[in-house]
């Protein structure tokens, strides 16, 4: 018969003894788990893997949209052949230079 069969009744002290040092050393392990799960720097280990996770998953996501943008540009400002296309450039770079010169207009007025 295994230990599991039988009854409190008819173990021997000796199986009561071994019973309770194998429990014993089942909690043991179980309060050194916890203590490992609730230690600080394990819980600051796993908040800082839990943030770069969410960080690398949001750095791809922008990293999709922005090369999307570009994408889409690229497609207004290029032809099919990578030709540029002058009709579409040149309104923009003066748009560009507008607001660059605007930009260096305010910053003189502000430093006087």
């Amino acid at each position: 018969m295994s230990d599991t069969s039988r009854t409190s009744d008819t173990r021997t002290p000796a199986e009561i003894e071994a019973d309770i040092k194998r429990r014993r050393e089942t909690l043991a392990e179980t309060l050194d788990e916890i203590g490992v799960r609730v230690h600080p720097k394990t819980i600051v280990g796993d908040a800082k893997a839990k943030v770069a996770s969410h960080i690398d998953h949001t750095l791809g996501r922008a990293y999709v949209g922005v090369n999307r943008v570009v994408s889409d540009v690229k497609g207004q400002l290029v032809t099919e052949e990578g030709a540029p296309r002058l009709e579409r450039i040149v309104p923009v770079a003066l748009v560009v230079v507008g607001v660059v010169g605007l930009l260096a207009v305010g910053s003189r007025r502000r430093k006087r």
